[in-house]
């Protein structure tokens, strides 16, 4: 686990700053009638503006490669979706929308699930579970923590509210990889997993299913869905553990960060 020093938290804040801001700009984007393939592009034109690049692109898994600028999941779609010319977006429908860019060497990560237009009270309800869920652990990542904490809160507030916390995808680390140690866990008791330290930089990201936690893969090798075809959300930030307690600086240009209560 890797602890951050003041030029290199600079440098994360500067990298989650603009993966904020590329999200940001990208849900606003979201309206029926879109395809995900240009909202995809709309996120590579961002990246670009702000000097970045995308995180996803190219990136290989075996003999995979990633051929997306973001990743772009709508409705049982839990993560890793490919943005297509086919798949339009329609009233009703919900998209995850993942942004991973590398700037000056780091990484930013985040990802927020967004509403396509009017939805289901219940599919709203998903939505809005889930991202309290992501604030209710990242309460909980404070110095002298164990990893377990977070797992144990967000399991809680999803659970409570008759939904699934999914166990395949999990958050992470980050600094100049992608996924970096510790892995956060949405599932599980306060005592597990490793302990916190001030100065780490973490992404905490509930994926949760209206039904069923089980996932399978689509044919495309990446796109994980619900096994049961149920409704899927996806919140994440990234938090500094900061000797106050947790910073999330995941936050836009312009824009101050949510005040956690």
């Amino acid at each position: 686990m890797i602890v951050r020093n003041e030029q290199q938290l600079r440098e994360v804040r500067q990298a989650a700053q603009v993966a904020a801001t590329v999200l940001d700009r990208m849900v606003q984007l979201v309206v029926p009638g879109l395809n995900t393939y240009d909202l995809d592009q709309a996120g590579r034109r961002f990246i670009d503006e702000l000097g970045a690049e995308s995180a996803c692109y190219k990136y290989q898994v075996g003999s995979r490669i990633y051929p997306a600028f973001t990743c772009l999941s709508v409705n049982d779609e839990v993560v890793h979706g490919i943005g297509s010319l086919d798949r339009v977006l329609r009233e009703g429908d919900i998209i995850s929308v993942d942004v991973c860019t590398r700037y000056n060497g780091y990484i930013g990560d985040n990802c927020a699930t967004v509403a396509v237009g009017e939805i289901d009270p219940e599919v709203r309800r998903l939505l809005e579970v889930t991202e309290e869920a992501m604030y209710d652990g990242i309460k909980m990542a404070k110095a002298g923590n164990r990893v377990g904490k977070i797992s144990s809160a967000v399991q809680r507030k999803v659970e409570k509210a008759g939904f699934s916390v999914i166990r395949d995808f999990v958050g992470h680390g980050v600094g100049r990889s992608l996924h970096e140690e510790p892995q956060i866990p949405n599932f599980g008791k306060p005592g597990d997993y490793k302990r916190l330290r001030q100065g780490m930089v973490v992404c905490i990201e509930p994926m949760v299913n209206q039904g069923d936690y089980h996932v399978k893969m689509g044919h495309d090798g990446w796109t994980a869905l619900s096994a049961d075809g149920s409704p899927s959300a996806h919140f994440e930030q990234t938090v500094y553990i900061s000797p106050e307690g947790p910073e999330i600086i995941s936050v836009p240009v312009g824009k101050e960060a949510p005040v956690l209560v």
